[in-house]
Formats: structure tokens, sequence, C-alpha cells
């Protein structure tokens, strides 16, 4: 598995362990009555998994497509961007029809509440007008919501690359519009009722602080990291105090039941109307404190970040969207095994052959990407002895993460 990963000098496999792990929480985080799901971020955090997820794409955003935009123009880039946005649709859509297909037969063979549950239902009364909302994103059953906001938010991330090298300008932009969201509740509208779950609007400012962090100029290092390194040690420990406090609130709070009526009003008003949906203030806090702590104290050389035992989550990580869509279905999957039996066995099959499926599909995505590019290759590049799925030779070119 290890000789799948894709590694350089420039690479940093952090990211793609974050991404990694992020993905096994949302698999894990998306089965109702999964014991371990006690265990994933959004217990210990302000935030969850979904924070993690939109960071890590828009570091390997700025990373990759920021790279493109030096090298062969804005206007390439920003056509990059529309193929990989038309990528995502595409899976999206894929991804719907294979839900709507496992829920409406899981509910016609065990229980007809799962397509109420999962916001199927207007397939019942109006299944050609829920096609057609669908297809326009205006319409996102339960787990269907985040690669929608992935779409969205590449289509902002065209026209935002123009302003890549003034991280300033574009993060004064994004502040401000995530303001304006805030305060004015401004939303996408949805079909069923109310707005997007996950608000692009409001959402964006975390994508574009990936961004604008992933983003080196030719030659260069990240722009923002020159005006904040004199306050490392500073950032650290207000990260670290915003962390500790998070994880205290968030065990108070939920863990102890009897703790949340005897704390002050305000604090609990204050814990309970920390919402998702416009990314509440906190949650953006929170996973920006979590991302720096990672950064900090672990080193980008690491030895074991080429070890054996982090290498699926890895691996997952460079196989993001595979591996994301894999996850929706199989969570479904492992819903059902578990309403059928909650025993600890059942509990433990449920999350290690997920996890072992999620990472098959990273490997077996891999390995063909690996041979494809190796075929695309010019004969005079590689030796004739050379195997084609081995990981090829360090370019001295930054990679992407994409």
């Amino acid at each position: 598995m290890t000789r799948l990963i894709r590694t350089s000098a420039q690479r940093d496999l952090r990211v793609d362990l974050a991404r990694g792990v992020a993905l096994l929480f949302i698999f894990i985080d998306h089965i109702p009555g999964n014991q371990l799901n006690e265990y994933t971020l959004r217990n210990l955090a302000l935030c969850d998994a979904t924070e993690a997820f939109v960071l890590l794409a828009g570091y390997a955003a700025g990373l990759s497509y920021g790279a493109t935009a030096d090298k062969h123009g804005w206007i390439f880039a920003a056509a990059d961007v529309l193929r990989r946005t038309a990528t995502l649709y595409v899976a999206h859509i894929l991804v719907f029809v294979l839900v709507t297909a496992q829920v409406g037969y899981s509910a016609e063979l065990l229980n007809p509440a799962y397509v109420e549950e999962m916001l199927l239902d207007p397939f019942v009364t109006e299944p050609y007008r829920a096609l057609l909302e669908a297809l326009l994103l205006r319409y996102q059953p339960n787990l269907l919501n985040i690669l929608p906001l992935y779409v969205a938010l590449l289509l902002m991330l065209a026209p935002a690359l123009a302003l890549r090298r003034h991280p300033l300008v574009l993060m004064a932009l994004s502040i401000a519009g995530y303001v304006a969201v805030r305060i004015t509740g401004l939303n996408l509208p949805n079909w069923i009722g109310g707005g997007w779950f996950l608000n692009p609007f409001a959402w964006q400012v975390l994508f574009f602080t990936g961004c604008v962090l992933g983003y080196a100029p030719p030659g260069g290092r990240p722009l923002a990291v020159p005006r904040i390194a004199p306050l490392q040690a500073t950032i650290t420990a207000g990260a670290m105090l915003v962390t500790l406090l998070g994880a205290a609130a968030m065990l108070a709070f939920w863990a102890v039941p009897d703790v949340a009526p005897g704390l002050p009003g305000r604090i609990a008003r204050v814990l309970s109307s920390i919402d998702k949906t416009g990314l509440h203030p906190l949650r953006l806090l929170s996973i920006l404190s979590l991302a720096w702590l990672v950064a900090w104290f672990v080193p980008f050389d690491a030895a074991w970040l080429r070890g054996r035992l982090v290498a699926p989550l890895i691996l997952m990580g460079q196989q993001g969207l595979p591996v994301f869509c894999a996850g929706i279905l199989l969570s479904f999957l492992g819903r059902v095994v578990l309403e059928q039996d909650d025993s600890a066995l059942a509990q433990a099959a449920t999350n290690l052959i997920g996890f072992a499926a999620l990472a098959g599909v990273a490997m077996v995505n891999a390995w063909f990407g690996r041979a494809a590019r190796s075929q695309r290759r010019p004969p005079a590049e590689a030796p004739a002895d050379a195997s084609p799925l081995l990981v090829p030779p360090p370019s001295p070119a930054r990679e992407s993460h994409s």
C-alpha cells in the first residue's frame, strides 16, 4: 500500500493524513447508533470532520490551482477549476441516484420510515420535480449536502484565483461576505424549505482561508507565513486555549447531562446556538485552532508519516472523492446492519469492514491512476525494466494535493 502513496520532497503528507481521518470520521458520524462516533471530532471540539474537510479542500485548491494559474495563467486555471467542478457535480448526481435506490429498496424491504428520515419522501409524491430539483442542487436529502457545497465553493474559486497574490484583499472580501451572511442569513434556496444545510456563502471563508494558506508563489513560501511568523508562540498558546475550552465545553454540555442545567444561562445559550449551517464563529475558530496545532506539533518530515500504520489513511486522503462517495453508501448500509444487530461484535465488524472497504477503494483508485499515468509517460522517461505501478521518482515541481 505504501508504494501507491504519492510522495515528493514538497508534498505535505500531514494534509493527506488529516483528510483521510476526516473522511473516516464522516463515515463513522453518518451511521446512527454507531458507538464509535462518540469519540470522533464532533464530540471533542466545537467543530467536526466537515470543517476539516472544507479547510483541507481549500488548502489543496490553493496549492494546485494557484500553481496552475502561475504557470499557465488565470483563465486556464479557472477553466481547470470548472472542469473539476463538473466532475464533482457528476459524482454528486451519481451518488444521489445510488443512495435513492439504496434507501428505497431498504425502505420497501425493512423499514418504510427510511424514506422520510432521509428526506426522500418527495420522490413518492413528485418524483419528476424531485429529480429536476436534485439536478439543480436545490434538493439535498440527508447525507448529500457536502458535495453540493464543494461545487459552489469551486465556482467561487474560479474568479477568486485572480487575487491569489493578494491574500489580504481576498480574505477581506471573504470575511466581509461571511459577516454579511451572519447578519442577514443570506443562503441559497432549498426546494423542501429553508436554505442549504451548509450555506456556501458562509463556508467560503473557511475554504478561502485554506486557499491562502496553501498557495505559494513560484520559488517562494506561502504568502501568509512571513506575516504570522513573529506571532507563532502567541498563536499556539491561543489555539491551545481555544481547543481545551472547546473540549471542556463539549464534554460538560453533552457528555455529562447533569452539568448542562447548572451552567450559567448565557453560556448554555451560546453553546446551544453554535449552528453548523452558517458556520458559527466558534466552529470556525475551533477548526483553525486545531489545524494550527497539528501543523505546529507534527513535523513536516516526521518519519512515521511514511510508515505502514498510517498508510491506509494517507492513501484515503489522496483519493478523497471516490472514498467520500463510497463512504456515503457504506454509512447507510452500516446503519441498516446496526439496526438489525447492535451487539459489540456487530459494532466492531461494521466499523472495521467499513474502514477496510474505504481503504480498498483508495487502493484500487490509486492503482488505476498510477497505471494510467505510466501509460501516458513517453517511453524515453522510463527504462524498459521499470515497473509502471511503483511510485515514480520525486518531481522537482511542487505536487498537487487535489
